[in-house]
């Protein structure tokens, strides 16, 4: 954890991090970067590419999965005190549509549904620029102390 993540709320951090973004090693290689978060939302921007193609030549599902993750999570993240900590502990995702490069790109939103002392529930959806929705999902994250 960063220095200043532990100092921070969640959400003072989050929006610390977009003001002087370097993503994650993952979300460099997954071309995706949060851009907006407010109490309880976060959204990401991702840009496909056949780099992240499976055999059928669309993009992986894992793909879809891991933007989810990362937008329900930091939501989750948004509703968190300073010192206080969170991981995943289920996800689900359901594709409505293939993505492929030339789908553009696409924004994916995760919203608190629930927030409790020990448990958060959040979910996503992700879509194309025009507003047609690709996959979407939910999951539930587990609070601890840092």
């Amino acid at each position: 954890m960063d220095k200043d993540q532990g100092e921070l709320s969640g959400l003072d951090y989050l929006r610390a991090r977009i003001k002087d973004w370097h993503g994650s090693a993952m979300a460099e290689t997954m071309n995706m970067r949060l851009i907006a978060v407010d109490d309880g939302t976060a959204t990401f921007e991702a840009f496909p590419s056949p780099s992240y193609y499976n055999p059928q030549m669309r993009v992986h599902g894992g793909y879809a999965a891991t933007l989810i993750d990362s937008a329900t999570g930091c939501a989750v993240q948004t509703k968190l005190a300073a010192g206080v900590g969170y991981g995943t502990i289920e996800l689900k995702v359901n594709y409505v549509r293939k993505m492929v490069a030339e789908t553009g790109r696409l924004l994916c939103t995760g919203t608190v549904i629930h927030a409790g002392r020990t448990m958060l529930t959040a979910e996503a959806r992700i879509t194309d620029e025009h507003g047609k929705l690709y996959a979407h999902g939910s999951g539930t994250f587990l609070v601890y102390p840092t």
